[in-house]
């Protein structure tokens, strides 16, 4: 099969390779010079446009920060949408905005062109072991079109609804994730303060019902080592978080301890910068408290 990549990201570099080994594969990235290395490492094609990458493509998959760069993509005389055949499926694997997903998908489907929303979890790891898990937005035949691609890289495969919907819950999914984070962090900084060290709070934690993957994995792999790798920005999950509260708010709802991870996160992203990874989050609970949370 004819496929197109758009957005060679973290997540999205492992996903390509692994499409790669596939499939008949065509690259893109803003970057030109990261698809060049790409191409040259997979042996694959690339695109000197987006409008060049959709015309060669069966299916086309974008990977890309939000759907503010998913739109920008689209747009133009080289853009996406230019390049679109009618019968192509795009795969949208960006941690997107459910509204404007719908908003593509309607303006896609006058061109004769499907798209669902298919937003991962499971990281960087789970992309290189195609252990991924897929939540797909999506009519019912585009969802059976789509997983058959979606397997090469994802071990779980989900129909959650209609377009955007795939996008709403990873939101959630999202928010939910910093809410353990901060829970984590400030809930440990407060037993350390009494006197428990970091690593014996955490192994308390993780043998009683308060484990959660941040306590299991990323709270002891990171602050406790004090490593923070870049494996994904706290700048995206302020975003994937307000996502959320849009969803929040279009269900009516108050939601008033996601409106407070909300204002943490932005709180923290403009006190650690763009470049944060988003575990870094616990160092406000530890500035807060004057301890660190160290193995």
């Amino acid at each position: 099969m004819r496929i197109g990549f758009a957005g060679l990201g973290a997540i999205g570099r492992p996903m390509a390779a692994r499409l790669a080994a596939n499939h008949d594969l065509t690259v893109w990235n803003r970057t030109g010079s990261v698809a060049e290395a790409f191409a040259a490492t997979h042996g694959v094609a690339v695109a000197p446009t987006p409008r060049e990458l959709a015309e060669g493509s069966e299916v086309l998959f974008t990977c890309l920060p939000s759907s503010r760069e998913v739109v920008a993509l689209l747009d133009g005389p080289d853009g996406l949408e230019a390049g679109l055949q009618p019968g192509t499926l795009v795969i949208d694997c960006t941690s997107g905005d459910p509204e404007r997903s719908r908003q593509i998908a309607g303006r896609l489907r006058e061109r004769g062109v499907a798209l669902v929303d298919a937003p991962v979890s499971g990281g960087v790891v789970g992309a290189e072991a195609g252990t991924l898990t897929a939540m797909v937005g999506a009519e019912g035949e585009d969802f059976d079109r789509a997983r058959g691609v979606l397997e090469v890289f994802c071990g779980t495969i989900l129909h959650v609804g209609p377009i955007g919907a795939g996008h709403a819950l990873k939101a959630v999914s999202n928010a939910i994730l910093a809410s353990n984070i901060i829970a984590v962090a400030e809930g440990m900084t407060a037993a350390v303060k009494a006197g428990v060290p970091a690593a014996t709070a955490l192994e308390v934690l993780n043998a009683s019902n308060a484990r959660s993957f941040a306590s299991m994995e990323l709270v002891p792999q990171r602050a406790l080592t004090r490593a923070w790798p870049k494996t994904f920005k706290l700048a995206l999950l302020d975003k994937d978080v307000k996502n959320a509260l849009a969803v929040i708010d279009d269900a009516g709802l108050e939601a008033r301890l996601l409106r407070t991870v909300s204002a943490l996160l932005s709180e923290a992203r403009a006190v650690l910068g763009e470049e944060a990874d988003h575990v870094e989050v616990v160092k406000l609970a530890e500035q807060e408290a004057g301890v660190e949370l160290r193995g």
